[in-house]
């Protein structure tokens, strides 16, 4: 849900009412993760996705249906030889989708969509298996701790389920919770949907190199927030980085200290300059971030980590550094390297391999696959 905030938002204030289909889980291989959402408004009109098209068309009666009967209503939708082409998954997998129906004076979800619009980090959990009356039910979290709404399950739900919320605010996670009634964290009484909606990640390129512009727009294009940082004025330019969030002049060791980075914190080192690389890399690696790449040949490789080494930076740390940058695509111009790239950040976020998909077994979605460790 949370990831339609902006549109849904807009139709809130409009006065629209509307019904909006979230997965709450996943099994096997399915396109879309947990938190994707469809959402239909009374006059029929469709936003989002919450299968890539498999099952579209039945999660949109779905949405019409609670729309008609004011109820919230689960459905599983997976494969079978009967409904492949109808409204099961032809990928093989499961999803679990909870339907909600909106409408004005519902404070807890107007609430969540309008921080979300608005690029504030808020945590929206809801029932989405439980005892009869509660399916549905919302809780606000804030990560000062504060919170709006409630499950309607007694004040020790709340409590947990806002602890839960809160922890999986933190990490910038969505995912389900199994609780007891009472409570406590067993399986078996009420499942919670908990939808973080977190500021993006950032991408930090340093040096305003043609290859970094490419990379910039690639990094925009998945969803980061983008700063170019280089030491040099003339080539760190709006000019020249049209596409970047944030155009630094400094020092890049210099800035990586004054910046904050996180786990999902993106680190693009293109400068490929000794006393640029040294410095900034002892600085990066022991800092939190999801990636930590270095463009250079492999002399340029095996040069940088002996004075990475004599700088101080231990074995474990230097593990964490992708050097040369990239994946092996064959890749020649500065487009091309920015996809090898960002393949391989992917790779590091979703634990992939690179490998082609051909003549491969592993599953292609769904949570077998474990990010590699950072």
């Amino acid at each position: 849900m949370l990831d339609l905030a902006g549109a849904l938002h807009a139709w809130a204030e409009e006065g629209r009412d509307f019904a909006v289909a979230t997965v709450v889980s996943v099994a096997g291989s399915a396109p879309r993760p947990p938190g994707a959402a469809l959402a239909v408004d009374s006059g029929g009109a469709a936003i989002g996705s919450v299968s890539g098209g498999c099952v579209e068309g039945a999660v949109y009666d779905l949405c019409r249906q609670a729309l008609r009967d004011g109820e919230p209503l689960t459905e599983r939708f997976g494969y079978s030889d009967e409904d492949a082409f109808a409204v099961g998954l032809t990928c093989g997998g499961t999803i679990d989708v909870l339907v909600v129906p909106y409408s004005a004076g519902q404070p807890v979800h107007e609430a969540a969509l309008s921080a979300a619009a608005d690029g504030e980090p808020v945590a929206l959990a809801r029932v989405a298996r439980g005892p009869a009356g509660l399916l549905g039910r919302a809780l606000l979290v804030r990560p000062d701790g504060s919170y709006e709404g409630g499950l309607g399950g007694g004040a020790e739900l709340d409590h947990t389920a806002r602890a839960e919320a809160g922890a999986l605010l933190d990490a910038g996670r969505t995912g389900t919770v199994e609780l007891s009634e009472n409570g406590t964290r067993c399986p078996g009484g009420v499942t919670l949907l908990v939808e973080s909606a977190v500021p993006p990640p950032r991408m930090i390129v340093f040096g305003a190199i043609d290859f970094a512009a490419a990379l910039v727009r690639a990094g925009r294009f998945l969803g980061y927030h983008v700063t170019v940082c280089d030491a040099r004025p003339v080539f760190a330019t709006r000019a020249r980085f049209p596409d970047a969030d944030e155009i630094v002049v400094d020092w890049p060791d210099r800035y990586l200290r004054r910046t904050g980075t996180d786990a999902r914190t993106v680190l693009c080192v293109l400068t490929h300059d000794a006393k640029f690389d040294v410095p900034l890399l002892r600085e990066a690696l022991r800092r939190p971030a999801a990636y930590i790449g270095a463009m250079g040949s492999r002399r340029t490789h095996e040069d940088r980590e002996r004075q990475l080494r004599e700088a101080g930076v231990s074995a474990r740390e230097l593990a964490r550094l992708r050097s040369p940058i990239g994946l092996d695509l064959g890749a020649r111009t500065p487009e091309e390297t920015a996809v090898s790239i960002a393949a391989e950040i992917i790779a590091q976020r979703h634990g992939g391999t690179g490998a082609p998909l051909t003549g491969t077994a592993a599953p292609i979605h769904g949570p077998d696959r474990q990010p590699l460790p950072a």
